[in-house]
């Protein structure tokens, strides 16, 4: 009886410690925006320079709002293409949420 009730408490803590974000968002980010921010997001790819994409851990990226990261994505801005119409407004926060967890 305490072997299943220690395997339940840490089934319930593993469900809770999962990222708020859709379990697509990788994916998304991976097949969306890898390309030129790169797994990490530092913006070091061979098209980030070129294209002068910024770094997701640099502090002015780091100031801005989850709001701004969305408009961004889904307008585009300067040679950052637009995702409007492409992503859903649900694919484009949890992708936001995801690029704040990069590491």
């Amino acid at each position: 009886m305490k072997r299943i009730f220690t395997f339940s408490a840490f089934l319930c803590l593993a469900v809770f410690a999962v990222p708020s974000f859709g379990q697509g968002a990788a994916d998304v980010y991976k097949s969306k925006c890898v390309m030129c921010h790169g797994a990490d997001g530092k913006g070091a790819t061979p098209m980030g320079p070129k294209i002068g994409v910024r770094d997701f851990h640099s502090p002015a990226v780091a100031k801005e709002t989850d709001a701004v990261m969305f408009t961004l994505t889904k307008d585009g801005k300067n040679k950052m293409p637009a995702y409007k119409g492409k992503l859903t407004d649900d694919q484009i926060k949890d992708v936001v949420k995801y690029i704040r967890t990069l590491k």
